[in-house]
């Protein structure tokens, strides 16, 4: 295959030559948050993704590129709007996961996920008149085309405005973050996840009535129906009475409970049969370990929130039951729903309808929380072994995969003729997160500090690299699925232009970095600097008198708190002997805000440059491989061989990836491949995901923003088969 030097130049033009018309979009772009190229390539080596299937088709019929260079920082949030826009961090001002708008009061955040694009007015504050960037949906809009966006960020039809601003005007419009089908990404609410450990004591025998509507719904027990109450709550408004109910459906003469239904016991709500219509209401959860481990459970009711009706529902687990109910484990996940009352689009709250009808209410994600036993003080998941956990999380991840896709397939199936689909999928990113357990600096016990090296537990290190292949295979096939929905023609090449990219790459880390308490330790005043993090990135803020609305330091005492930053920062080393054969640095990239040369200059704390933007902090900086602002444990875990100043940092943390380093570390390399009838088979040595939209608008035809940064690029010309 021919080998392509950075961007090859701009797209040829002959590969914009109008598609043949098939119910299919012109361009289809998926993300797969996370999808790193080394282990795609592990997993296709070993056979975990096919060949011939998903990415591995397109790899086979298309192009592929070594290297996707993604940007400062490699964020999920920040990656996806750089995609976007064709514009780096700095430029589209989206510049972190979760950063501060310096609009906003000093102490409020922003999600990355719904900040505005391309920057707006400080002064006021307002919508730009002149964003510095923009989605390319705008161009290709304004062209008369039509997009997709299924929980693509930026794509969310929000009206956004500045955070903890009272009366805070808009500054970015619904109509910049709506297209013509528009599918917000969910969200979780109260209340959260939740472990119940049952024995024989907390069953008692089930009301008659129970037993008869069980029986008439079809579920039958060989043995006397018991009945416990796990729990009664009240979110959105409704109040709901949760009760398990155990089963024997063995007819063997023995008690030998093997299924557990979950159901609501509230007068005028109790449904155990018959069901309401699928997909939004489930009845009652029905678990049957060694069937299935899950079910969803729908709030059914009258659920309202902001003042909005509402679509939510939970997924209940079984990881244990003994036959005789000594031991019942049930686990529980938080409320989940796409937020109506997030938007006042109307056709974007028609399109989350229609998804309700269709595909059913957003469904839980895999949570971190539940194995890494974070829902509360003490964790209600105490009781359950680490494989039980470790089993709901790999069931929610091939759940949420399959329902992601189905929403995908919807949004396909509803514009099946639009010129531009983006899609996005959440996996593997999260169980990159969980489960990259590859470096022998990693604690496989969190509370035991010597469990790194010769005393990691060498049993889970595989079996998380198991579950690893189970998120990369849970995305192939939902790739597959796509292909499957667009069609291909009879060489196996997609019948639309596909092209499948992630975010970032990623790298293991071995230690957890506590940036308040270092700052504490080096004297810094809380009330004038905060550091927001996410991942290893940090953006760290001075509240700046005249900037802030708040703001408290003076000019003068702002340049000197930003030197006295970039300082301590470039300081701090690690000198421990079980991590680094000699002392290295924590922070690998330290950057200060650029500050005007003439004194009193009003720009002062809103210098921008190829790695500020007008929200990035005053002081901008990235961790080393190998060490990540998250993960710290309650009480702190000090690391083998620390003393106690340095346990004041850094500390064992309690999972293993990490992304968000310097993009030019190969670590953090994005994937990107393509096939279709504009693109032939190729390799391209490297990409940047800056390309992404200039390289969708000159396969569509439009002439990109004055804005964007990136470059088009050429995939080729011509496909290597001859036409159908």
């Amino acid at each position: 295959m021919k080998k392509c030097v950075f961007a090859c130049g701009l797209l040829a033009a002959a590969i914009a030559v109008p598609l043949s018309s098939l119910a299919a979009p012109r361009v289809v772009v998926i993300s797969l948050d996370g999808g790193t190229p080394s282990l795609l390539k592990q997993f296709m080596h070993d056979g975990t993704i096919p060949r011939d299937k998903g990415l591995g088709l397109l790899a086979r019929e298309g192009t592929v590129a070594e290297r996707n260079i993604t940007i400062n920082p490699s964020l999920t949030a920040a990656a996806h709007i750089a995609m976007t826009t064709g514009s780096t961090a700095a430029r589209n001002d989206v510049v972190s996961n979760t950063f501060h708008l310096v609009a906003s009061p000093f102490v409020a955040t922003v999600s990355g996920f719904s900040a505005p694009i391309g920057g707006y007015s400080v002064h006021g504050p307002s919508e730009s008149d002149s964003p510095t960037a923009e989605p390319l949906w705008l161009a290709l809009r304004a062209a008369g085309m039509r997009v997709v966006t299924a929980t693509f960020p930026g794509g969310d039809g929000l009206d956004v405005r500045v955070p903890g601003l009272a009366g805070s005007p808009i500054i970015q419009s619904a109509a910049k973050r709506t297209v013509d089908l528009t599918v917000p990404f969910g969200t979780a609410t109260s209340p959260f996840q939740k472990g119940f450990q049952l024995n024989s004591g907390n069953f008692a025998a089930a009301p008659a009535q129970i037993v008869a509507d069980l029986a008439a719904a079809g579920h039958q027990s060989f043995s006397p129906v018991r009945q416990a109450s796990l729990e009664t709550f009240t979110t959105f408004g409704v109040t709901f009475s949760v009760k398990a109910v155990a089963l024997d459906t063995t007819n063997d003469n023995r008690a030998n409970y093997d299924t557990i239904v979950i159901y609501n016991d509230v007068a005028g709500q109790r449904i155990l049969g018959p069901f309401t219509p699928a997909p939004l209401g489930t009845g009652p959860a029905v678990i049957k370990p060694g069937t299935n481990i899950s079910a969803l459970f729908f709030l059914e009711g009258n659920t309202v929130l902001g003042g909005v009706s509402q679509k939510a529902g939970t997924r209940y687990f079984v990881s244990n039951l003994a036959p005789d109910l000594t031991t019942v484990r049930i686990a529980r996940t938080s409320m989940t729903f796409i937020n109506r009352a997030a938007t006042t689009v109307p056709a974007v709250l028609a399109d989350i309808d229609d998804i309700h009808t269709t595909v059913g209410f957003w469904q839980p994600q895999p949570d971190f929380r539940i194995v890494e036993k974070l829902d509360a003080v003490p964790s209600t998941f105490l009781a359950f072994p680490d494989l039980e956990l470790e089993a709901i999380y790999e069931d929610l991840v091939v759940n949420w995969t399959q329902y992601q896709t189905n929403v995908v397939l919807r949004a396909l199936a509803r514009e099946p003729n639009a010129d531009l689909a983006m899609f996005y999928f959440e996996q593997p990113d999260g169980s990159e997160h969980q489960f990259l357990l590859t470096d022998p600096r990693q604690a496989t016990d969190p509370t035991n500090p010597a469990s790194i090296g010769a005393g990691q537990d060498q049993a889970k290190v595989a079996r998380y690299h198991k579950y690893l292949g189970t998120a990369y295979r849970a995305a192939n096939e939902a790739v597959q699925r796509v292909i499957e929905a667009i069609g291909t023609d009879r060489h196996g090449v997609p019948h639309s232009n596909v092209i499948v990219v992630s975010d970032h790459g990623f790298a293991p880390f071995h230690t957890a970095v506590n940036m308040g308490a270092f700052l504490a330790s080096k004297g810094f005043d809380p009330t004038k600097v905060r550091a927001i993090t996410s991942g290893p990135a940090a953006h760290i803020y001075i509240s700046l008198q005249g900037r802030e609305p708040n703001g408290t330091v003076t000019p003068d005492e702002y340049v000197s708190l930003q030197q006295q930053l970039v300082k301590a920062l470039r300081e701090l080393n690690d000198a421990n002997p079980n991590y680094h054969r000699r002392s290295a640095p924590v922070f690998d990239q330290v950057f200060a805000r650029p500050t005007p040369m003439k004194a009193g200059d009003p720009e002062l704390g809103l210098g921008t440059n190829r790695i500020f933007g007008q929200d990035s902090g005053d002081v901008y900086a990235t961790l080393s491989l190998g060490y990540n602002f998250d993960g710290m444990q309650t009480p702190v875990v000090a690391r083998l061989g620390d003393d106690a100043l340095a346990t004041t940092a850094l500390s064992v943390p309690n999972f293993y990836g990490a992304h968000g380093y310097d993009p030019k570390l190969r670590e953090m390399s994005a994937i990107f491949y393509a096939a279709g009838p504009q693109v032939c088979r190729d390799e391209i040595e490297e990409v940047r995901n800056i390309d992404l939209a200039p390289t969708v608008l000159a396969l569509l035809g439009v002439q990109p923003a004055d804005t964007v940064q990136g470059r088009a690029l050429r995939l080729c010309g011509r496909h290597g088969h001859d036409d159908d």
